[in-house]
């Protein structure tokens, strides 16, 4: 393949990374956030896989077997633990605006300006090898597909190609992560991009792994059983127990710390988070992601030697091996994913570089010098932007040159175990810092200095033999001292050069870190930095109640301060907003501690804590400030947390009764008017029969004439009429007594056919008296109920009565069903009626309500019964209920009726 196409895909690649990084941002400013996705923040962390996984991994496999799996296997192990760990970071650099790990140590530890630029050039001096390997992975992988030498031998760098790639890579690393003033403002274009490149770099290495495992072998147990009878092979299917069990202890906790404490993972796991509950997607998103990245790295391993011999650059396998068998589409797609890998890391660890040196090194640097600072302080943010510019371009130069003088004669994979080591050695200050009080800054700089050095000293210098240092260094020790050997230091030669490392490294770090915090007592800004963090949760709220600041700052100068850094606009919106909260902060002359501290986080967000530190000193006039002094206000401001938190309750407590009296008010008025509704009724069903009767009564006793069949008539009426009011009387008796809970059921076994039989004839008259037919259909044969069959009765003739009742003369056949299933049985019955609005369903079975004929409906109309007591399904309802049963009605005016009850079946068996 020729290096003007392959340099065409490259810059193709580049371009839709950045169309997709514009793509985002424009969304995020249109208020349409892309990065508010749990998947998208769980694909982000995905930057943990560079270049060293892309071809490292299937090189270490090649050589060492499974023990690949172990900087995978630690993330994986420790991924439950960031719901505890890295959410509570993240709160806390939410709520002091921390944007690097720098500034995370550096605000921890009393705001100390050594600290921050410690860890910088630690992070620097770590990470630059790292950054390296990415540059030899898109060079030796360009150098693959274009059939070139894959080592440095250019004698200057103008006519190495690897050079070019290192300014292009700067260029783009530019233009996504220096597009905003603010470090803790989110990259949504950047990290929109990173998830993009994650899916690419998966979706390449997966498709070349089954290529040639399905491909070139049957198989991976075809690959496997070939590989078993080489013995150079064979012997990397297991592992020695005495040797490897500590090895692969140290390389997984490596892993678990790197994921944690890398300057790319704290820049998307941290700084760019936009939700702490994407956490729980990303806690089994991201041990999946690595699985399936990982899936194929033994075949390939193993497939390659197999194919190439065990001495072939294990590095190139994913590119070699499809171009040997002519699968020229799939070789430049593995250099599109290996590109993708290394790009992707580069942007991200060289923007998280940038703002460690520009907000810990350079810019405390130049505002400690009020000449800088008033000759660059209208164009400060400009200034800061190009400081981290340069930051980027400058670290990509010193991985360039690290690149052609060491990291060219190293693997992938030794060069990245280097820089991960040295992340770790951040391990003690930061999660000392965020779960133990009694941590200082003189013992986070010692424990740093202390596992620093042991780092260098045994992972560093090797790499200078023999090219600066001899050999004899490795072998008698510095001036023939054996036990000061680099790679067997104290004569423990049980290990392997990264896990020595690890373990002496954070021997020294470890006790560094407790011996000087507790060898000396803290200051006052310590220990109030120390229980922001500790306790985050319990003071996260920015609230700035726990404020702990004494002095004296003009208001006009803070906010000439915060306008040379944001702007007149923005800084009179935040000068506002605290001012809504606080009104009387425009009749005062001095800034109250508060918003001296507000303002100081602000700034932090753009320049870091030192440099706002600086910032604000010097504007404020600090007054020292005791210990006690500090707990004190502290405790003060806990306690006020407490007092609103009770006061919090109570009034939800008060609340919630205020709720409970209003509802049984209502219900108390509902009470009333059915009482008045019930008084009215009675009185007018009683009065109707009485009435009645009094009127034939006086006619036949005034009336000696009326005729004999005249009398019978009226004598009839009357006799109907004084049985309405023995029901109307019994209704009112029975309910009370159901009501009351004095009603006590007979239960008998009754047959649902002969009680359903029973209660068709007793209604039968009145339904040919309208000339409508009832239809029974049943499957319940002579399964039985346990019920009392006189109330049951009266249900179901309560029901078929009123189905005959609102149906019109010659109506379509009145409908009884009864279906009996497991354990219940159905019944229901079923009209063509006028049928009942679905809003009064629920009232119809109150005390005295009924619905008004379809026909004479209307939303204004009442509700009062115009046929009847309105007692009926009140009772049927009530009936149902003492039987463990549930009725229902299913209706829509002008169709008809469903009335519906279920009874539990007597189990027989």
């Amino acid at each position: 393949m020729s290096s003007l196409t392959l340099i065409i895909c490259s810059l193709c690649y580049l371009s839709t990374l950045f169309l997709i990084a514009n793509w985002a941002e424009s969304r995020s400013r249109r208020g349409r956030s892309s990065v508010n996705n749990p998947y998208v923040y769980a694909l982000s962390m995905a930057v943990y896989c560079t270049a060293w996984t892309f071809y490292g991994s299937v090189s270490k496999a090649t050589t060492d077997g499974i023990d690949f799996l172990a900087v995978y296997i630690g993330p994986t192990l420790s991924a439950p633990l960031w719901w505890l760990v890295t959410r509570k970071i993240i709160r806390i650099c939410k709520v002091q605006r921390i944007t690097s790990i720098a500034d995370f140590i550096s605000a921890r530890y009393g705001k100390n300006r050594g600290l921050g630029v410690l860890v910088t050039l630690f992070c620097v001096v770590g990470i630059i090898p790292y950054i390296s390997i990415q540059i030899k992975a898109i060079a030796g992988s360009f150098a693959l597909l274009t059939n070139q030498s894959g080592t440095v031998s250019s004698p200057t760098f103008l006519s190495d190609r690897a050079f070019y790639v290192t300014l292009l890579l700067a260029i783009f690393a530019i233009l996504f992560g220096t597009r905003k003033f603010e470090a803790t403002e989110r990259h949504e274009g950047m990290v929109t991009a990173i998830a993009f490149e994650s899916i690419i770099k998966l979706v390449s290495f997966v498709a070349v792994g089954a290529y040639i495992t399905f491909g070139l072998f049957n198989g991976p147990t075809d690959i496997f059983a070939r590989a078993a009878r080489l013995p150079a092979l064979s012997q990397n299917f297991g592992f020695d127990s005495v040797h490897s069990s500590g090895d692969w202890f140290w390389h997984c906790l490596l892993g678990g710390l790197a994921i944690l404490f890398l300057p790319r993972q704290f820049q998307v796991a941290v700084v760019e988070n936009v939700d702490e509950k994407h956490l729980n997607k990303a806690m089994w998103l991201f041990p999946l992601y690595l699985l399936l990245i990982n899936l194929f790295v033994l075949p390939l391993a193993f497939g390659g030697a197999l194919l190439l011999g065990t001495g072939a650059n294990a590095d190139g396998f994913l590119i070699t091996l499809p171009l040997q068998h002519g699968q020229h589409g799939l070789a430049l797609l593995a250099y599109i994913g290996g590109f993708s890998a290394a790009t992707s890391m580069i942007i991200v660890e060289t923007t998280a570089l940038s703002v460690m040196i520009s907000n810990n090194v350079v810019m405390p640097l130049f505002l400690a010098r009020p000449r800088w600072r008033e000759r660059y302080g209208a164009s400060m943010s400009g200034f800061v932007i190009n400081v981290r510019r340069l930051a980027m371009l400058g670290l990509l130069c010193l991985a360039y040159v690290y690149y052609r003088q060491v990291a060219n004669r190293l693997s992938l994979v030794s060069v990245g175990m280097i820089s991960f080591a040295a992340v770790a050695q951040f391990a003690p200050a930061m999660l000392g810092g965020i779960f133990w009080k009694r941590g200082t800054q003189q013992g986070a700089r010692l424990g740093l200095l202390a596992g620093g050095a042991v780092w260098f000293y045994t992972l560093i210098i090797p790499t200078l033999v023999p090219m600066l240092l001899p050999a004899s260094l490795l072998t008698d020790g510095p001036f023939g001292i054996g036990w000061l050997n680099p790679q067997a230091l104290m004569g423990l030669t049980t290990y392997d050069a990264i896990a020595h490392s690890m373990f002496w490294s954070m021997v020294a770090n470890v006790g560094g870190y407790v011996w000087g915090s507790l060898g000396q007592p803290q200051s006052a800004l310590d220990h109030n930095q120390a229980v922001l963090f500790v306790d985050v949760f319990t003071y996260a709220k920015t609230d700035d109640s726990s404020v702990v600041w004494k002095g004296k700052a003009l208001l006009a100068d803070l906010q000439r301060l915060l306008t040379t850094f944001f702007g007149a606009p923005q800084a009179n919106r935040l000068l506002e907003r605290y001012g809504r909260r606080n009104p009387q902060v425009a009749t005062l002359p001095y800034a109250p501690p508060q918003l001296v501290a507000n303002a100081e986080r602000l700034l932090a967000g753009a320049v870091g804590a030192a440099s706002a530190r600086i910032l604000v000193s010097s504007v404020a006039e600090e007054e020292p400030i005791a210990i006690d002094e500090v707990i004190r206000i502290l405790k003060t401001s806990q306690e006020l947390k407490q007092v609103n938190k009770e006061l919090t309750r109570k009034s939800t407590e008060l609340q919630h009764l205020t709720e409970r009296l209003s509802e049984a008010n209502h219900k108390l008025q509902m009470a009333d008017q059915q009482k008045d509704d019930f008084l009215a009724t009675i009185t007018h069903e009683i009065r109707s029969p009485i009435t009645s009767i009094r009127a034939l009564s006086e006619i036949l006793f005034d009336d000696d004439t009326v005729d004999h069949d005249t009398r019978r008539q009226f004598l009839g009426t009357m006799i109907k009429e004084s049985e309405r009011l023995s029901r109307l009387v019994n209704q009112v008796l029975d309910l009370e007594r159901i009501e009351s809970g004095k009603q006590k059921l007979s239960l008998t076994p009754l047959t649902i056919s002969s009680l359903i039989r029973d209660a068709v004839d007793s209604v039968t008259p009145l339904a040919t008296a309208k000339y409508i037919s009832i239809n029974v259909q049943t499957n319940c044969r002579e399964l039985t109920v346990l019920a009392d069959a006189d109330w049951l009765m009266q249900v179901m003739i309560n029901l078929i009565s009123n189905a005959i009742k609102f149906s019109t003369n010659g109506a379509a056949p009145i409908l009884l069903e009864a279906t009996c299933q497991t354990d219940i049985c159905v019944v229901s019955v079923t009209d063509q009626g006028i049928g009942i609005d679905p809003q009064f369903h629920e009232l119809i079975f109150e005390k005295f309500y009924q619905t008004r004929l379809a026909h004479n409906y209307t939303p204004a109309t009442d509700l009062r019964k115009p046929i009847g007591s309105g007692l009926g399904l009140a009772i049927s309802k009530r009936i149902i209920d003492l039987h463990g049963g549930n009725l229902s009605v299913s209706s829509q005016p002008g169709i008809g009726s469903t009335f519906t009850f279920q009874l539990p079946l007597l189990n027989t068996t």
